[in-house]
């Protein structure tokens, strides 16, 4: 641009206040000797308690809170789906259930193994240990964290009873968090929510407490980045973003390093708009090439799900800690060190994708959600244009890997055994979608493929690897290879999912970053 842009300066600057960035803005600036500024796109959540309220979540879904991408035609999956991405500080952690997983060892272990150095299981739980304040047992368990972790009550009657039909159908009641994985087992979740129902996403843990009285840290919110800047050396010098005014161009200027958290749809386009990702594609939408990295925006990885649903027979709770209480985790096949199917369970009916496609609904239903932990389908993010207004071009390539419809068809058959056991007699009605009628494979699958959604996990878009890996667009410190002073912190940079709820994961994520930029 020709005009001169008005900047401020600070040492470090964090683009995107969500679930990984308000964690490195909080630690960085601990250290009173530095300056951080936060810079983010939506709105703060400071006494908002359409976003602190956690019994109050699925109402933000494609709310004036949520950038609401659609995806893609999709060959194999649904096209009409849409995935929901916060747009509030705190990011998805101010939108989301809050469920709170530690990963499974073997994932964080395989990360190390694919050359994120660093990432080992030993390296990174001490990091959860770190982060939270949680009442399960266990003294690898963290008690003075920012995040309350706590486990959810067994109020609901009829989840009671389908934690007795999973354990007639060989899937036992089994704790979560407790460090060691768990491969076919069921039990409550734990949740990051505070006992008065307060969500304690990574904003209400990290930056409530210190906003307004850190006077080193300001954090700027409804401000949108529309491309990071760089000196001739290639060295990340800040951002530019659009001006209150929505006309006008200001700019935030970093004296040491940024650090992009914008998640795993924002950040790629983002280093896209700011010249780094495929070269082609770049000059396609008349975007300048500063670093032709292929992997930005390649690898999009997600959980998708799929719904079951029956008609309750018993009046169901009318009020809930979040509405989805239980998990279920199986193994679809012998000998894996992990589980490839997960089940979320609801107490409300959830019809977002059937009632369309003309499925009977009720209001008085629950359902359980099979998905696939480990999905091997695998998508992209694309830029529309270059302008950074307009939505970029989501494709997660749903179910084109057949390993994925394998284990989404014995998800929804696991889900019929599990609730015909019989301490589920007196809970299920009627099943209301897919019904009683659809057994094959193909019948099932055509209502997949017209009925599923997401978990709206979304990640591994601009991956971190082995310093020689061409493929991965971060080294092990998520600095972006070609460049310097620039990383990134979010769930975007995840070599592949995890196989639970990555949430927590991500706020680790943040943890580990800021460690490492305090130690350059």
């Amino acid at each position: 641009m020709s005009q001169e842009i008005a900047a401020d300066e600070f040492d470090y600057v964090v683009v995107g206040g969500g679930t990984a960035g308000a964690v490195v803005a909080a630690r960085l600036s601990e250290d009173p000797a530095v300056t951080v500024c936060l810079l983010e796109a939506g709105p703060s959540d400071v006494d908002d308690d359409n976003i602190l309220r956690l019994d109050r979540w699925m109402g933000l879904l494609e709310s004036g809170y949520d950038w609401d991408y659609p995806v893609e035609p999709q060959e194999n999956g649904n096209s009409f789906m849409r995935h929901a991405r916060a747009k509030v500080l705190g990011g998805c952690s101010s939108h989301n259930s809050c469920i709170a997983f530690w990963a499974p060892a073997e994932d964080l272990d395989e990360w190390a193994a694919l050359g994120c150095t660093g990432w080992h299981s030993l390296d990174t739980f001490p990091l959860y240990t770190r982060l939270e304040s949680n009442d399960a047992p266990g003294d690898h368990h963290g008690r003075t964290g920012p995040v309350t972790l706590r486990t959810v009550p067994p109020h609901d009657p009829c989840g009671v009873a389908l934690l007795e039909a999973c354990a007639a159908s060989g899937i036992p009641t089994t704790p979560f968090n407790t460090g060691r994985t768990v491969v076919r087992g069921a039990n409550w979740f734990q949740i990051n929510c505070r006992p008065d129902g307060t969500r304690s996403s990574s904003s209400v843990s990290y930056l409530h407490p210190v906003m307004g009285t850190r006077r080193n840290l300001d954090v700027r919110t409804g401000l949108q980045a529309k491309r990071l800047t760089f000196d001739p050396d290639r060295r990340c010098t800040g951002v530019d973003y659009l001006a209150p005014d929505l006309i006008r161009t200001h700019g935030v200027r970093a004296r040491r390093e940024v650090i992009v958290s914008c998640g795993a749809i924002d950040t790629p386009k983002l280093l896209m708009l700011s010249g780094i990702g495929p070269a082609d594609h770049l000059r396609d939408v008349g975007v300048d090439v500063l670093l032709d990295s292929p992997g930005v925006g390649a690898n999009l990885q997600d959980h998708p799900e799929g719904v079951i649903m029956w008609e309750a027979k018993q009046p169901m709770v009318t009020s809930s800690t979040q509405w989805w209480e239980i998990g279920i985790f199986a193994d679809t096949e012998p000998g894996l060190d992990r589980p490839d199917l997960m089940f979320h369970y609801g107490s409300v009916p959830f019809d977002l994708n059937t009632y369309r496609r003309g499925y009977p609904t009720s209001e008085n239903a629950f359902c359980l959600t099979p998905n696939v932990t480990r999905a091997r389908s695998l998508g992209t993010v694309r830029l529309r244009t270059r302008d950074f207004r307009d939505k970029p071009r989501v494709d997660p390539r749903y179910f084109t890997h057949e390993h994925d419809v394998r284990v989404m068809l014995h998800g929804l058959r696991l889900a019929r055994e599990i609730v015909a056991q019989a301490p589920m007699a007196d809970w299920a009605g009627p099943e209301l979608a897919p019904g009683p009628s659809a057994r094959s494979d193909d019948e099932l699958l055509d209502y997949v493929r017209a009925t599923h959604n997401t978990v709206y996990h979304p990640a591994c878009t601009v991956r971190m690897g082995a310093a020689d890996d061409p493929a991965a667009p971060l080294d092990p410190e998520l600095r972006v290879k070609g460049v310097s002073g620039l990383r990134v912190a979010d769930g975007s940079a995840m070599p592949f999912l995890p196989a639970v709820n990555p949430c927590i994961t991500t706020m680790m994520i943040g943890e580990k970053c800021a460690d490492m930029v305090r130690a350059t």
